[in-house]
């Protein structure tokens, strides 16, 4: 019988991964969030050790726990904010190919023993867990620049992808009614296949709401395996990372404007996109010098300042901050215009910028942020592309239309810090870049910031 300390102990394990996603609902608790959950995740597997239950191959499971705790703290301090989205769907793979090994070798013990429905719950951790895990590998080489970022669409991609779909069903099926090692690993190497599909299709700025996705997949098979093993805290913290990333893609997808079967299948039913069409250098545009801009920013009454992608790579946060400081300073009002997946993910760009010291009160969400674009006088994007694109509004051929953008269009004057004409990570153009309003400063980001601090600061 398991003592009364090890529920009360597990009881607070789990209260303290409630306050946790509690705490990351918001940028001001994020934090502490993240430490109570860290804190309850460590008293779960401290208790383990302390709760009178046989472990077996004991020094493995020390050495096996020193050798992650050294990787995720090395991981954790050495990586870039501009690769944390891609780190999130690495870490997020190696818990679903976790669930799935347990889940292998609980069926491996007892396969033949268990009842049918803990025989369903152990088969179901195997396909979602395998599903996450390729899935999520898949994420990460695209974000990593590994392979393309753009949808990869197979011959006859959409009926491949049902077949293996299928089968993997079927095998599932079978297994639970007769299980067998041979069929095991067809279910694996099918179900592997199936996360590869599952995310091949997958481009541009959808990628974030894939990660979501497999990230509540990945809940669910923890959820799964904690009934396998008959494990309450399992259940509970796989529960709660199933709902809240299943909440978190449905609200990503309504911010993209997108239904989760158009982000998931749009890309084999797609067309060319027109705005896709022609080349750059064949149009022209208006270039300008840091000091032009210096002195656009000088005489404005107001400025939105749209921070994007480009500045997360230039780790230009703090030269932005310093440039929105100068314009406050001479009375001009300044605000950051933030868009639901600026960066790469929810909350990305939030963090980048609280790194910087940026006062939150400035950060602005798209729907308080978009009607005043009207009204202003200069649009300062660093780094942004697709989620200003007007594409998403006007062009039903391009992958990101329907997706709800930072309407910069409206404003008096559009000023793009971009290292080239290059499309954004959708790979469509942008025809904002060619308006007669719009001026290209081109340059590293941290670098034309700082040159435009200091021609503003000769004004």
């Amino acid at each position: 019988m398991t003592p009364t300390w090890v529920r009360l102990a597990e009881l607070l394990a789990a209260v303290a991964f409630i306050l946790a996603l509690k705490g990351l609902s918001s940028p001001r608790t994020a934090r502490n969030g993240n430490l109570i959950g860290a804190a309850g995740a460590v008293l779960a597997v401290v208790v383990v050790f302390f709760s009178g239950a046989t472990l077996n191959h004991l020094p493995l499971i020390l050495g096996c726990i020193a050798v992650g705790t050294v990787v995720g703290f090395v991981a954790a301090r050495r990586v870039q904010m501009t690769a944390m989205p891609q780190l999130v769907a690495l870490f997020n793979g190696v818990g679903g190919g976790a669930a799935a090994l347990v889940a292998v070798i609980e069926f491996l013990h007892a396969g033949l023993n268990e009842s049918r429905i803990a025989l369903a719950a152990t088969v179901l951790t195997v396909v979602i867990g395998c599903v996450s895990f390729t899935g999520s590998i898949v994420t990460f080489a695209k974000l990593q620049e590994l392979m393309t970022s753009r949808p990869v669409v197979l011959p006859a991609g959409k009926y491949v992808t049902s077949l293996v779909a299928i089968i993997t069903a079927v095998l599932a099926v079978v297994l639970i009614a007769s299980p067998s090692n041979t069929i095991l690993v067809a279910l694996l190497v099918f179900s592997l296949l199936l996360g590869v599909l599952f995310v091949l299709p997958v481009g541009g700025a959808d990628v974030p709401i894939v990660i979501s996705l497999l990230n509540a997949f990945t809940g669910l098979s923890v959820a799964a395996s904690g009934y396998v093993l008959g494990n309450v805290l399992l259940l509970v913290a796989g529960t709660l990372v199933g709902a809240s990333g299943t909440l978190l893609t449905r609200m990503m997808a309504q911010a993209m404007g997108r239904p989760l079967t158009g982000t998931l299948f749009g890309a084999f039913t797609a067309t060319a996109s027109s705005a896709a069409v022609g080349s750059a250098e064949d149009r022209p545009y208006r270039t300008g010098a840091p000091q032009d801009v210096a002195i656009m920013l000088g005489y404005a009454h107001k400025v939105i300042l749209v921070p994007g992608y480009g500045l997360a790579v230039a780790q230009a946060q703090s030269t932005l901050r310093e440039l929105a400081d100068l314009l406050t300073a001479k009375g001009i009002e300044v605000d950051y215009a933030i868009h639901p997946v600026a960066g790469r993910m929810p909350g990305h760009m939030n963090v980048l910028l609280a790194e910087a010291a940026v006062p939150y009160e400035q950060l602005k969400e798209m729907e308080e942020i978009n009607p005043q674009f009207a009204a202003t006088d200069v649009v300062l994007v660093v780094g942004a592309n697709d989620v200003v694109n007007p594409a998403a509004r006007t062009d039903k051929s391009a992958p990101i239309y329907g997706m709800p953008i930072l309407d910069v269009d409206q404003a008096a004057q559009v000023v793009f810090l971009k290292r080239s004409m290059r499309p954004g990570f959708a790979g469509i153009e942008n025809d904002l870049l060619f308006d007669p309003r719009t001026t290209m400063l081109f340059g590293d980001a941290k670098d034309s910031l700082t040159k435009v601090v200091t021609a503003l600061k000769a004004l």
